[in-house]
């Protein structure tokens, strides 16, 4: 790993339709709305310079081994949200992550987060992530403690 830690924000289009737990859909609906949501993440990955630069450089691997996500929600409104409410859209665009290769995978051996916040208002609303690369340390300080380790701590 490098001696600074990369970083990028990724934003995904404004006014995409986003998923929320509270919503009552039919299943197709929901697919297709996650499929979306997914493919604008992986085109936003390409879309992106920075990124663009370091998925060519980790071809064939993947850019980041651990990382931790930072979810922005940016209401449509100032009208009040509980942006846990969006996390199927945000679980939606961290595996566009893994599809455009940044992450091998989105679990929680690779992934810290995605830990999400409200923004300010962007006309129609908007998704950001911020993705932060990790270190093994950084990573291993944010799982929980096993009970096997909790006995020798």
């Amino acid at each position: 790993m490098t001696a600074t830690p990369r970083h990028w924000i990724l934003n995904l289009p404004p006014g995409l339709k986003l998923l929320n737990a509270n919503q009552r859909v039919h299943h197709r609906v929901r697919a297709d709305l996650t499929s979306a949501i997914r493919s604008a993440s992986h085109t936003a990955c390409s879309e992106n310079e920075q990124m663009r630069a370091a998925l060519a450089a980790a071809n064939p691997g993947v850019v980041l081994q651990q990382a931790y996500i930072l979810g922005v929600l940016h209401p449509g409104s100032r009208r009040r949200l509980d942006p846990a409410n969006f996390y199927p859209s945000f679980k939606a665009a961290v595996d566009g992550l893994v599809d455009a290769g940044v992450l091998e995978d989105d679990d929680h051996t690779h992934v810290v987060g995605p830990d999400m916040r409200i923004g300010p208002v962007v006309k129609g609303g908007q998704l950001t992530l911020v993705i932060q690369e990790l270190d093994r340390r950084q990573h291993a300080a944010f799982q929980w403690l096993t009970p096997e380790t909790a006995v020798n701590a």
